[in-house]
């Protein structure tokens, strides 16, 4: 991970204050000492996150997420460290040195952002000013599709002219031609440095925060491929980039709603049409990547908007394979709301407001119906449902779209749905439901072996322990002076969560080399060292009227109680086990169950007392 001081790391947390930040986010409420709100990362009604000042850390308790001031605006924006403490360090006028390895990992990202942000501008320049045929012919494409007027300077489209005029262009402003290569706005073909783009219209694709990353261009005239897009490079990941994002997040978050199309100039079209929150894929299928920043912004749901031709419907149909846990009741916080709309007689996004206008378009998105009930109808309308044969066949066809969540009672309740479309008893389609086999995960596939072995079902005590030490690790990381007087448990408790036991070593390691540490550093060492750190490190509640110190002391003998028990219950199985022969061992054996018998009862004793 790129490197800046601790000192400026410090500075940057200090000049951010995390309930502020929230605060620009949800709406914060003060309970206690601590402040609570509706987490950002996820759709609730109930405020379950929440936000330590004294600390400056933060945990959501429906979702498990948690970490500090860092963490948040890593996650909330979709940055990675380095950019977070930047942003950071703007917003809180504080100046930072940046560490050799710091530039080093991130000139290169930058430079060949330059190079796009340099080939954006080239490119719109000639499509304003350009007097070729080429660049007026782009200007009447654009114009013939209600694109002219503002709309180029605002989305910043420009014309590729070709001919090396690019490569030229970005040669005086002092790029090399591997940068060019690598940016993926040139080719080297025979020999030759070429521009990649040649005759078309180009819409830069920006990330979330605004940069340029990458180019899709449209043809002029005739030509193949009619769209064409940046390859995957250092800076560009289709399956992970939305075009639009930057413009429609803030929408989408004051909305709750995403709209997913598949064009550039369909995203341009609804904006324009009041519709701001659309933003579209980039020559691929929605990604699971792409479902999670859209959950970040949209709250409420993300609806697909399909054109009504042949292609329009295969990209129905792929979208079908999001119906899984994710978007069903039992998720809880974690539920994805998936809808869809298919618009009417072929038409695309573009030529339906210009034949029909927002309300119209407003009027569909307000009647689209949940992916799972889409998938369904569009099965059973591919059969014919006045045949016995083709009831039966329309029947397995829908239901083979629960098989993912079949367990579920949202599976139960699209199944009487099918009964009742098909005709057929409800007892007789639940069974064939019941009887589905789940296709497996892609964990499962990758370890078919523990995927075959049933999950163990935790008794209550079980539960118990385990919540302990997950109670007593956060509250040592949260309090990391006191924690010193617990070092000895970090190391000598028999941990039942092997987990639990690499973050009791991370703590002990960190503790060891900096007794003294703040909270929110021990959190980023502890992060670096364990990706589930912060996640566990940030969920402590101390109950009642208990101090933090008090609750670690009870927890402790908590964990003491249960390994001494544990071993006791051991120590007399082996002495039931011992040869009658064997008084001597066997009474040293005794006298060790009653050592360890009146250390549990003083425990015991210690432990009811502060209960």
């Amino acid at each position: 991970m790129p490197i800046f001081s601790e000192e400026d790391i410090r500075k940057v947390r200090d000049a951010n204050d995390l309930v502020e930040l929230f605060s620009e986010r949800s709406v914060v409420r003060q309970r206690g000492k601590d402040y609570w709100c509706c987490c950002p990362f996820h759709q609730e009604k109930t405020p379950s996150c929440k936000i330590d000042p004294a600390t400056q850390t933060w945990h959501c308790f429906g979702c498990g997420e948690g970490g500090d001031v860092i963490t948040f605006v890593r996650k909330i924006d979709d940055l990675d460290f380095v950019d977070a403490v930047r942003l950071l360090a703007r917003r809180g006028n504080v100046e930072i040195q940046e560490t050799p390895e710091s530039r080093k990992s991130h000139s290169k990202k930058a430079r060949l952002k330059q190079v796009c942000k340099e080939t954006a501008s080239f490119y719109h320049t000639q499509l304003m000013r350009s007097t070729s045929d080429g660049a007026q012919v782009a200007r009447d494409y654009l114009s013939q599709r209600d694109l002219g007027g503002q709309i180029p300077k605002i989305w910043n489209l420009g014309f590729a002219p070709g001919r090396g005029q690019l490569v030229r262009h970005l040669g005086t402003c002092g790029f090399t031609a591997q940068e060019m290569v690598e940016a993926n706005v040139a080719v080297q073909r025979d020999g030759r440095l070429r521009d990649r783009f040649f005759n078309r219209v180009m819409f830069p694709i920006n990330d979330s925060r605004g940069d340029c990353i990458a180019f899709g261009g449209r043809v002029i005239g005739q030509g193949e491929p009619k769209y064409l897009n940046t390859s995957e490079s250092l800076l560009f990941h289709k399956s992970e980039v939305l075009y639009g994002i930057d413009k429609a997040k803030s929408s989408m978050t004051s909305t709750g709603i995403a709209l997913v199309v598949e064009g550039y100039t369909d995203v341009i079209t609804l904006h324009q049409a009041g519709f701001t929150n659309a933003v579209a894929t980039l020559g691929t299928a929605l990604t699971k990547q792409h479902i999670r920043i859209l959950s970040h912004h949209a709250k409420s749901k993300i609806i697909y908007l399909f054109d009504g031709d042949e292609a329009g419907q295969r990209a129905a149909d792929r979208a079908l394979a999001f119906i899984d846990d994710s978007i069903t009741p039992e998720a809880g916080g974690s539920k994805v709301d998936l809808f869809a709309v298919t618009l009417p007689d072929n038409l695309d996004p573009c030529d339906f407001i210009h034949e029909r206008g927002a309300e119209s378009l407003q009027e569909l998105l307000n009647e689209a119906i949940p992916l799972i009930r889409y998938g369904i109808d569009r099965r059973l309308s591919q059969h014919d449902l006045s045949t016995p044969e083709g009831r039966s066949r329309a029947t397995m066809d829908a239901l083979s779209l629960l098989a993912p969540i079949k367990t579920s009672l949202l599976a139960k309740e699209y199944a009487v749905y099918i009964a009742s479309k098909v005709q057929a008893r409800e007892d007789d389609v639940l069974m064939k439901l019941d009887a589905l086999k789940a296709p497996r995960t892609q964990s499962e596939s990758l370890n078919q072996a523990s995927a075959q072995t049933p999950r163990r079902v935790l008794s209550a005590t079980e539960k118990n322990r385990l919540r302990s030490e997950r109670e007593f690790l956060s509250l040592c990381a949260q309090n990391p002076a006191m924690a010193l007087d617990f070092f000895n448990v970090l190391g000598q408790t028999n941990w039942r969560e092997p987990i639990h036991k690499e973050l009791a070593d991370v703590l002990m390691d960190i503790f060891a080399q900096t007794p003294t540490i703040t909270v929110a550093d021990l959190l980023l060492k502890a992060q670096e060292k364990c990706p589930f750190a912060n996640r566990v490190f940030t969920s402590s509640v101390v109950q009642g009227n208990r101090s933090a110190y008090e609750s670690l002391q009870y927890l402790a003998d908590d964990l003491s109680m249960g390994d001494l028990e544990q071993t006791i219950t051991s120590m007399r199985e082996q002495l039931k086990q011992m040869n009658a022969l064997a008084t001597e061992e066997k009474d040293q054996m005794f006298q060790a169950i009653m050592v360890l018998q009146n250390e549990l009862n003083t425990i015991r004793s210690r432990h009811v007392m502060t209960d």
